[in-house]
């Protein structure tokens, strides 16, 4: 599936469904081309390291389905034109570009607080019938109870409520979905540069003190860029040490 087919990807609107990503991995043999699943409720809805994402009624829960022959380590770089994606979408339908921010490695903020996440999740990279589904949960109407949260967590905020603005979910899509193809294009012609540069411009905290937690360790250090592979530099008393994969705290 390549870029230049990505402004013409299909739509599947579902009213109820286990989990979007789940349903994409299902029907991907089937689809003829980049692909979108929304639903309308999610029962099993998941966010990264299998944990529940909350997926009530009027919240956004899609997934795009693409069948990308690059490498693994290109076609995770899709999560970031997931993350700009998401950032135009919200600007776009709100008018309010100082209030939303990106947090490495895969969610957007809003005024400071967790308003979206991003799962990607593939199958068969590198062989005849590769398969990626990029899952999106976007808080439109509702957030998580703070209480459910994890200690240090960013604490979860919904766009009503921090903005008043009301989207539904398919006019959410409407705005995602050709955002989503200009950043695809661009990977796929430019490569990760531009998407690099432009994520940067926006990210949360950059320049400051965080922790990125790997398992049991966690290291603490200045927040000082991503690297041409996605990886988080962190600025360490030993000098730069480069980060695959972490949950980070503020």
């Amino acid at each position: 599936m390549s870029a230049k087919g990505q402004p013409g990807a299909g739509r599947i609107a579902l009213p109820e469904i286990d989990s979007t990503n789940a349903e994409g991995f299902r029907r991907a043999a089937g689809l003829p081309g980049p692909t979108w699943i929304i639903a309308g409720l999610q029962t099993a809805g998941r966010g990264r390291r299998a944990r529940p994402w909350a997926s009530p009624q009027g919240n956004f829960h899609a997934t795009l389905v693409l069948k990308p022959v690059e490498p693994p380590e290109h076609v995770a770089l899709r999560s970031f034109a997931a993350a700009l994606a998401l950032r135009d979408a919200l600007v776009a339908l709100t008018g309010l570009p100082q209030g939303f921010t990106l947090k490495w490695p895969n969610d957007v903020l809003c005024n400071g607080g967790k308003l979206a996440g991003i799962l990607l999740e593939s199958q068969g990279l590198g062989g005849p019938d590769p398969v990626l589904c990029i899952g999106i949960g976007v808080n439109l109407i509702a957030a998580p109870d703070v209480g459910l949260v994890e200690t240090g967590a960013v604490p979860p905020v919904s766009l009503l409520q921090e903005t008043g603005f009301r989207v539904a979910p398919e006019a959410f899509l409407d705005a995602l979905a050709p955002a989503y193809g200009k950043w695809e294009a661009r990977l796929a012609t430019e490569g990760f540069s531009p998407l690099r540069e432009a994520w940067l411009f926006h990210a949360a905290r950059l320049g400051e003190t965080i922790r990125a937690r790997t398992g049991q360790d966690t290291r603490e250090g200045v927040f000082q860029t991503i690297d041409a592979t996605g990886n988080l530099i962190l600025r360490m008393a030993q000098g730069p040490v480069a980060i695959p994969a972490a949950e980070v705290f503020f």
